[in-house]
Formats: C-alpha cells, sequence, structure tokens
C-alpha cells in the first residue's frame, strides 16, 4: 500500500490507473469497424447499453444457437510479437464455428476486452482484427465490453474472450443422429494450428531453440517466418459450408478445436457408430511436420492436440460426396474423403485414426 499523501486537488479515476477518455476514444474508434458488419436485423448496436436484434420472419420455427471461447495461450505470442491485429479474427473463428455445426448462420457478436491500462492503438488493432472475422462470418459485431483494471494485467496484456448467437430452422439444426454405418468423413483444411495447442506450441518452439522471425525452417512457406505460420488466423467456415447446407444433407459436422480430431468428432456422433480415419488420406501441411519433429511429439498425441491440417470435419452419405467434395473445391476450399463411418462396439473408440 503506498503512503503517498492525497493531492489538495483530491484523488480521480486517472490516478487509481483508469483511463475514462482513453475508453471513450476507443469507442470513436470501434463504431466505423462496427457499421462494416451491420446486418439488417440490427436495430442498435454500439454505444447503448445493450443492442437490440430481431431475428426477422425467415424463420418458421426459429432456433437460437450460441457460442463462447477465447483465443487461448496463442495470445502470448501476440504480446511478444506485438502482432495484435489477427487474434481478433480468432477469437470470432472460435465460437462462429462452433455454432455453425449446428447447423446455425451468425447474427451478431460480442466481444470482451480486459486489460491493465487501456492502449487505444493495440485495443484498435484487436477489435480490428474482430471487425474483419464478423465481416468473413457475415455476422454483426453489435457491442462488447473493455474493462480496464489497473493491476490485473501486465503492462501491454490483455485478455479476450466472445460471444456469437446465430439462428436457425429448428427442423434443420444438425445433430448427427442420421449419421450411420457407411456415411463418408469429408475433411476441410484448415489456415494452421488456428488457435489450439499452444502451449505446447511454445513449448516447442523453446526447447527447439527457434526463432520466430526467421524464415520457416525447411523453406515449404516461402517469404514467410515461423512467426507468420503459427500466427495464421483460424479460417473461418461459415458462408461456404451454409452455401453447401443447399446443395446437400450435412448430417454432422464438428469444428476440430481443442481435442483434435479423436475427441471432436465424438461430440457428433451418435450410439453405435464410430469414425475411422485413414491418416494418409490428406496431407500433413508443413508446419505440423515441423512441430511433430522438433517436439518428438507422439502421432496419438498429435491427433489429440492439433487439427493437423483439418479444421472442420462434414459427415455426409456416400451418394452424396462426389457432391459435396466438388463444392467446396469450386469454393475455394481443400477437402478430401478423409474417413467411413463404422459400426461400433461397447469397447471401441469412438474416433480411431488408421
Amino acid at each position: 500500500m503506498s503512503n503517498q499523501p492525497i493531492p489538495s486537488e483530491g484523488l480521480s479515476y486517472r490516478d487509481a490507473g483508469v483511463d475514462i477518455d482513453a475508453g471513450d476514444a476507443l469507442v470513436e474508434r470501434i463504431k466505423p469497424l462496427a457499421k462494416r458488419t451491420l446486418r439488417p436485423e440490427v436495430l442498435s448496436g454500439i454505444g447503448g447499453f445493450a443492442a437490440l436484434v430481431e431475428i426477422g420472419k425467415r424463420f418458421r420455427e426459429p432456433v437460437l444457437v450460441s457460442g463462447t471461447d477465447g483465443v487461448g495461450t496463442k495470445l502470448r505470442l501476440a504480446f511478444e510479437l506485438k502482432r495484435h491485429h489477427t487474434v481478433g479474427i480468432d477469437l470470432v473463428a472460435m465460437s462462429v464455428n462452433d455454432i455453425l455445426v449446428q447447423g446455425a448462420e451468425p447474427l451478431f457478436f460480442l466481444d470482451y476486452f480486459a486489460c491493465g491500462r487501456l492502449d487505444v492503438d493495440i485495443a484498435a488493432a484487436v477489435i480490428g482484427g474482430i471487425a474483419t472475422g464478423c465481416e468473413q462470418a457475415g455476422c454483426a459485431l453489435i457491442g462488447g465490453e473493455t474493462a480496464e483494471m489497473p493491476d490485473m494485467y501486465p503492462e501491454g496484456e490483455y485478455d479476450l474472450a466472445g460471444f456469437a448467437v446465430g439462428v436457425a430452422e429448428k427442423s434443420k439444426l444438425i445433430n448427427g443422429l442420421s449419421i450411420k454405418a457407411g456415411d463418408v468423413v469429408v475433411g476441410v483444411a484448415s489456415s494452421g494450428p488456428h488457435s489450439n495447442g499452444f502451449s505446447l506450441i511454445r513449448k516447442i518452439v523453446s526447447h527447439a531453440k527457434a526463432s520466430l522471425n526467421a524464415p520457416f525452417p525447411g523453406g515449404q512457406y516461402p517469404n514467410k517466418t515461423l512467426a507468420d505460420v503459427l500466427m495464421e488466423p483460424t479460417r473461418i467456415y461459415i458462408k461456404p459450408i451454409l452455401a453447401l447446407m443447399q446443395e446437400v444433407t450435412v448430417k454432422g459436422m464438428a469444428h476440430i478445436t481443442g481435442g483434435g480430431l479423436v475427441d471432436n468428432i465424438p461430440r457428433v456422433l451418435p450410439e453405435g457408430v464410430a469414425a475411422v480415419l485413414h491418416r494418409d488420406a490428406w496431407p500433413l501441411p508443413p508446419v505440423f511436420e515441423w512441430l511433430q519433429k522438433a517436439g518428438n511429439v507422439a502421432d496419438d498425441e498429435m491427433h489429440r492436440v492439433f487439427n493437423c491440417g483439418i479444421g472442420l470435419t462434414l459427415i455426409v452419405s456416400i451418394t452424396e460426396e462426389a457432391a459435396t467434395l466438388a463444392f467446396l473445391k469450386a469454393q475455394g476450399l481443400d477437402a478430401w474423403r478423409i474417413g467411413v463411418i463404422e459400426a461400433r462396439t461397447a469397447h471401441q473408440a469412438a474416433t480411431r485414426v488408421i
């Protein structure tokens, strides 16, 4: 506790470490960013006590689908590298991709930005990334909270959380109940590690004494540093997958996040079936090859920690496999048949990689 005397003019919030003017300046910086993301359903957004969004009349039985997430320890690389403009995209992606796999279209997004001392430039860079992510997802950035909390965070550091709400027709929700043996698993390419496994990634970088600012080891990513590859923002799948759902019947989807392929695909499988994935069915991107070699990481651990190049899986009937792959290719996405659905006994794993 400080024993400094109270100044004659009295203490202010600024003396306690909170700059109200900086917060007001940030709000003004955010407003044009948020305006770019507006949808017709938004009645009021940034600046009020709460934002108003109507569902509209497109749905007979609308169901609201919500998700929340953060960016994890990928933020530690953002602090070290002073790269704040892409983690906002990661933040949006982690929530909107989660609600997509239920068959929902994201409507709006809110963020929570917490720091010890508000640096308007850093916060604006982060929220600029959030706005970019919302544009990619087709959802509106309608509000959020900026919390300046002295002594809670080290200088230059912050934490992020995001909240997304989407809507789906009740009869068109994707719940996996129609999945059966003989269906196929389609894997859609990730953009890199996305926002998962960064505690292990940072451990591997440290163990390998690798320089983040040096060219990526081996040169498989021309003109990119190791930092560029690791900080590549999470791919947002919303627009192409919503379009795909108009063309084929998607029985189940899994967003491949923490837990990797092995732990995420079972979340959409009904009782009595398992996903059997064939490891040679898709190329392992060089970033994962390097992580596995540099960290001497076992195959099983790779499949439980990282997406290994597959950011989203779809389960469709074998009769719609060709149409699904062709549509995704036309949308500019790499995709492969990576496995099949088989009958499962009580003692078998729900996902096996062979």
